[in-house]
């Protein structure tokens, strides 16, 4: 039996009025994952706890078969195990963005979706200022890794969540914030000027001028998939975070050519990799960031191409080709809502389907938010997602 998870982050959404009250999902043109629904069982899941923050780490956490709420010990760790930085007990991790401030407001989480060779240069050049007591590692694109020993107990606010705020409202604050305040403040000044970001202001895009620091959290303590189920697996992603959860995991990480974490990503090749890794392996995870990317920007155009690219040439592409590879089952979810009205993640609960090549099905005919609440699993918790799949029976 071959397993197959498909994630569109962020494609769960709320009714929109420019959308005569649809949700994107409901407005998109999506066959694939309409096929899923219509062949096989639906549901709604709780991918992220009443008590955590909605993030992608926490919810894909939840899908793997992660109990957020005894596995998960912050995003920072989970990017760090992704680029190979080993972990020491008493190292503290941060995501770290490269962000954008303009007239003292958060003008932009990702400084333009800077390229991931640009802001290695200067992250590089952040470390070799700022990092006396610290360490700075690029990651991809505006997503890299803060290490120190300090600011475990700082409360750390993710800037996409505060876009178009002030940036003095939106600071670390609480114990162990003051010494991020101060990395954050100290950055400007190696960023504004750098020849990086001076090409980039004469080309107009947004510029890389400050550093945000968020997401700490220590080293998890994650069996892996093996111990858990019993099965060999790949993920592919182009978000850091998401290897991270493969490599604790256990499972293989596959970088496919072209990925990048954003609407232009090679959604296709995903697939092809994807079918590539079951030749040898029980079970594939694939994540696409794209949607989510849409949501963030409040674009609703742009979300609802996303969700099509995803249902044609990742979802499309599986279902074309995994006949030649016998019992099969694959499910197709999003992590979370990232509606467009609001810019940012809600812990709502989120539609899946499940199709067996057995060809179980319940009585729903389409994905999207409110057809999954018809379905014959009802709302069951993120974490046993996993469970229910190679099950497949709502008894």
């Amino acid at each position: 039996m071959k397993y197959i998870v498909l994630v569109g982050d962020g494609m769960a959404d709320y009714p929109i009025p420019e959308l005569q009250d649809m949700t994107p999902l409901q407005a998109a043109n999506t066959p694939n994952m309409d096929f899923i629904a219509k062949h096989g069982m639906n549901g709604t899941a709780k991918t992220i706890p009443d008590s955590m923050t909605p993030g992608s780490d926490v919810a894909n956490l939840a899908i793997l078969g992660y109990d957020p709420l005894k596995y998960y010990s912050g995003r920072g760790p989970l990017e760090a195990g992704s680029i190979g930085v080993a972990l020491d007990n008493d190292d503290i991790a941060f995501r770290c963005n490269l962000i954008t401030e303009k007239n003292g407001m958060l003008a932009d989480y990702s400084a333009g979706h800077i390229t991931s060779e640009e802001a290695r240069v200067l992250i590089q050049a952040v470390d070799g200022e700022l990092g006396n007591g610290c360490k700075f590692h690029a990651g991809v694109s505006y997503r890299h890794l803060l290490v120190m020993n300090r600011g475990e107990k700082a409360v750390c606010t993710p800037p996409h969540d505060v876009v178009g705020q002030s940036i003095n409202e939106v600071l670390p604050r609480g114990d162990d914030a003051e010494i991020l305040i101060q990395l954050i403040r100290a950055s400007r000044p190696v960023l504004e000027m750098h020849e990086i970001n001076e090409k980039r202001r004469k080309n107009g895009k947004n510029i890389a001028n400050l550093i945000w620091p968020w997401g700490q959290g220590r080293v998890p303590n994650m069996p892996e998939y093996r111990e858990l189920f019993g099965i060999s697996g790949s993920i592919i992603s182009a978000v850091d975070l998401l290897k991270g959860i493969g490599k604790y995991a256990g499972l293989n990480i596959i970088n496919v050519p072209g990925a990048t974490g954003y609407l232009d990503t090679n959604f296709r090749g995903k697939a092809e990799y994807a079918l590539e890794s079951l030749k040898d392996r029980d079970f594939v995870f694939v994540h696409v960031e794209a949607p989510d990317e849409a949501g963030h920007m409040g674009n609703i155009d742009a979300k609802i191409r996303a969700i099509e690219d995803f249902d044609e040439k990742v979802v499309g592409t599986m279902l074309n080709e995994l006949g030649a590879y016998g019992e099969h089952r694959i499910m197709v979810l999003p992590d979370h809502p990232t509606p467009i009205s609001i810019r940012t993640h809600t812990r709502d609960p989120v539609p899946f389907a499940i199709y067996s090549s057995n060809k179980r099905a319940d009585f729903v005919d389409r994905f999207d938010e409110f057809a999954a609440r018809e379905g014959i699993f009802g709302l069951v918790d993120g974490h046993m997602l996993i469970k229910l799949m190679m099950k497949s029976s709502p008894a």
